[in-house]
């Protein structure tokens, strides 16, 4: 028997908490946020699961009152965990989401497998499907997702308010995932990052018909930092931006921000990267203020849909390519054979100073 869950879509049924605290104010407007029909504080061994029942959030109504600017508090995810841990949800459906889908805050031990995320693709403002914020020992697997924002965008905190809440997300593996944003990107790190990102392994991860596949996002303001992570066997079909490094992401909390908060990149890792119908495969821009160090490539072919000169582009980028890797790299990267020799230096390195990672 399949269960299905509808939830009301009146916002005056449901409850006003207390911004996050790592994010100020709050994420859409000033004050309160609204609950999540799934919502607890300071549990453990908590499991959701099912023989893929569905639980449908009614989005519809929150959509068009956003769009509208009809709401005067922050829309909540369909389901939040805070300050909890040991959680299992799995082999469910969840649908529609209000906002965020699913929200594990300041967790530890979380896994989320079998599920199946769904949102209309251009009608579902920021419908994420999974946002781990602030969370150590998560695994995301077998999963399905297709919604309105990012598949899955891994968090920390929003400028001052993360550095001072200063919980990193850390030690989280996503694998045997398929992903799907037309509007945004199938899997994002930030731009709320500040309070670190670091131990993400990401591998088997399917993304097609998206605006963009991987994407990392941050700002002079955020703070925090963004290393160690690996992605292992990604796929890219019908993706306009492959691989994004972006670090002019200047959405803030409120003015009170300090724009000397630098974020450190460093230590991302690409190895087995396939596709076709890419516009653009790679498009890393670091800053002379936030550049991009220990960039490593190995193991690429991604078929390209633009003929374009400029389809591998780096600004204030350094690392390097091991092997064989199409389409070709900018310069900025130094060039290694299988066996690890070198074969060119990076001819443009914007001057930033080298150093050595072997991820």
């Amino acid at each position: 028997m399949l269960a299905l869950l509808f939830i009301h879509g009146d916002e005056s049924y449901w409850p006003l908490l207390r911004p996050l605290p790592s994010y100020g104010y709050g994420r859409e407007h000033i004050g309160p946020r609204y609950g999540s029909l799934i919502h607890g504080q300071h549990l453990k061994d908590v499991v959701i699961t099912g023989h893929n029942g569905i639980i449908d959030g009614q989005g519809q109504s929150w959509w068009t009152k956003y769009k509208n600017k009809l709401l005067n508090y922050t829309r909540g995810p369909l389901v939040q965990f805070m300050w909890s841990r040991d959680i299992v949800i799995s082999n469910i459906t969840l649908r529609n989401s209000p906002f965020w889908t699913i929200h594990p805050y300041d967790c530890k031990n979380v896994t989320l497998s079998g599920l199946t995320i769904l949102a209309p693709l251009h009608e579902a403002p920021n419908t994420d499907g999974i946002d781990p914020d602030s969370c150590q020992n998560m695994l995301i697997e077998n999963c399905f997702i297709s919604v309105g924002d990012d598949g899955i965008a891994i968090k920390s905190g929003w400028d001052q308010y993360g550095i001072a809440y200063g919980r990193p997300s850390s030690n989280i593996l996503i694998r045997n995932v398929t992903l799907r944003s037309i509007i945004s990107a199938g899997l994002s790190i930030g731009s709320e990052m500040s309070g670190g990102v670091a131990n993400v392994t990401v591998e088997n991860v399917l993304i097609f018909e998206s605006q963009r596949g991987v994407r990392i996002k941050t700002a002079p303001g955020r703070g925090g930092y963004i290393r160690g992570i690996e992605f292992r066997n990604l796929t890219l079909n019908n993706v306009r931006t492959g691989i994004v490094i972006k670090t002019d992401y200047n959405e803030h909390a409120d003015a009170g921000f300090d724009p000397q908060a630098l974020p450190v990149i460093e230590g991302i890792s690409f190895e087995g990267v396939r596709g076709r119908g890419v516009r653009v495969p790679v498009r890393m821009h670091g800053s002379k203020e936030i550049p991009v160090r220990g960039v490593k490539f190995k193991d690429v072919s991604v078929g390209i849909s633009y003929k374009k000169k400029r389809i591998f582009q780096c600004s204030y980028v350094e690392g390097r390519v091991v092997g064989s890797v199409f389409p070709a790299p900018c310069e900025d990267l130094d060039l290694y054979d299988e066996e690890g020799r070198l074969v060119k230096r990076a001819t443009h390195k914007n001057n930033i100073a080298e150093v050595d990672y072997d991820g």
